[in-house]
């Protein structure tokens, strides 16, 4: 039996991105798993890592990412994920980013956490040892994302094993982002038909309600954005239906 891994900076990314694809390799006997990497609650939460929270109307005392992780564990259960590991790492607002701004700049000197999220996924890669990693381009550049691309440059994964994902919403926001440098060179695009899937993904989507009304208005927008972006995507590569859109270095 095959088995795909979907590497997650955070508690939603390959939901959003990618969770059509996810659906079809498990209905077709795929097993599926799903890392994700920066999970790790904080206590006392201060400045911009506090507003994170308290925009989304979350009351300072409530463990944030303690919810969030409820909510990947829903989506894990929607989607009938076979694995769900959650790594230990604090986000980008725990670590010295102190605005939205910052969280879109080069990551900081001081922030050695990419060897912690290769040393996250090391085991994972290495228990399960998948026939497909998928894994962010980091499009629209947020620092975690960058992160987890360059951790991923390291690990040694075979490059034909290797899909490359476009993070969304970031590239319905962004239609022109370029993935990160550490995304290898000479890659092609490789469209996945997930018509069939999409009210599938819009189904596991729908499990992050703490996200929804900042990432696309609500539950409606959340199902008229990516069913108009996923049309779109397939339509740009001159197939019908509905596709996700990854780079590969087997894609035909």
């Amino acid at each position: 039996m095959s088995t795909a891994l979907f590497v997650s900076p955070h508690l939603d990314d390959v939901a959003f991105s990618c969770g059509g694809t996810l659906a079809a390799l498990k209905a077709k006997g795929w097993t599926v798993a799903l890392v994700t990497v920066f999970t790790r609650s904080v206590p006392g939460p201060k400045g911009f890592a506090l507003h994170c929270q308290t925009s989304k109307g979350l009351a300072p005392e409530v463990d944030y990412m303690a919810l969030r992780r409820d909510e990947d564990r829903a989506f894990a259960a929607c989607m009938g994920v076979d694995h769900l590991w959650w790594g230990d790492l604090e986000e980008a607002p725990h670590r010295g980013y102190a605005s939205p701004e910052a969280l879109f700049q080069p990551p900081r000197a001081e922030d050695v956490i990419e060897a912690k999220v290769a040393g996250c996924l090391k085991p994972v890669l290495w228990d399960l040892k998948p026939d497909r990693v998928f894994v962010p381009q980091a499009l629209g550049s947020h620092v975690d994302h960058v992160q987890v691309v360059r951790a991923v440059k390291g690990l040694g994964i075979p490059t034909t094993r290797l899909l490359y994902y476009r993070d969304t919403p970031y590239a319905v926001r962004q239609p022109q982002a370029h993935p990160d440098a550490a995304v290898p060179q000479g890659l092609r695009p490789l469209a996945v038909d997930i018509t069939e899937h999409l009210p599938k993904k819009v189904e596991g989507c729908i499990r992050y309600g703490t996200q929804l009304g900042f990432q696309f208005g609500g539950v409606d927008d959340l199902a008229r954005t990516l069913t108009a972006f996923h049309r779109q995507e397939a339509q740009a590569r001159g197939q019908p239906g509905a596709a996700e859109v990854f780079l590969s270095q087997g894609a035909q």
